[in-house]
């Protein structure tokens, strides 16, 4: 119920900001049935369709292979992301249809793979929330930039970075804040 209650107010802020068309069959995807992401990594060319809730629980198998495809592939580790995230994922993706997966440009860093990329850029944080399994940076093919990121605010559920410059929005589960990069 708390789910439900939940995304009613971040669809009704989104509909307040003229990016959601089917507020009523959006709220019953999320009410009942199943919860699926389509996700595709840009690094190692892997996809899949998880369905990662049904029956009114996760589905750790899914929730498993999700975790696996949005693994730091430098390193080649794992690490269970946090499942809120993955839920954030999944509204994002009803929003916008789920015609297209969502493109995954950052998924889990390894605390050296985090590192190794702060030396070559100024946009990764000492202490990034990617190295929790509680950050993802995304994009959606055929869905701009901003609109993703608008979305992405409107729900109000952690952190949201924008990269327009680099083609990507940065979301997590930490306190509600955001910024441009």
């Amino acid at each position: 119920m708390n789910n439900r209650r939940q995304f009613l107010k971040q669809a009704a802020a989104l509909s307040a900001a003229g990016l959601t068309s089917s507020l009523v069959s959006q709220t019953a995807a999320a009410e009942q049935g199943e919860r699926s992401l389509q996700v595709y990594n840009i690094h190692t060319g892997e996809s899949a369709n998880c369905t990662f809730w049904a029956n009114g629980q996760y589905i750790d198998e899914e929730i498993q292979m999700l975790d696996f495809l949005v693994r730091d592939h430098r390193a080649n580790q794992t690490l269970a992301m946090q499942r809120e995230l993955y839920e954030n994922m999944y509204y994002l993706q009803e929003l916008f249809g789920h015609h297209e997966p969502l493109y995954i440009i950052s998924g889990y860093r390894a605390p050296k793979t985090n590192s190794d990329l702060r030396h070559v850029s100024n946009g990764v944080a000492e202490h990034s929330l990617h190295m929790q399994g509680r950050a993802i940076d995304i994009r959606i093919p055929g869905v701009s930039h901003r609109h993703l990121h608008k979305a992405a605010l409107a729900m109000r559920t952690g952190g949201v970075g924008y990269y327009p410059k680099s083609g990507f929005i940065h979301i997590d589960t930490g306190r509600v804040r955001h910024w441009t990069a």
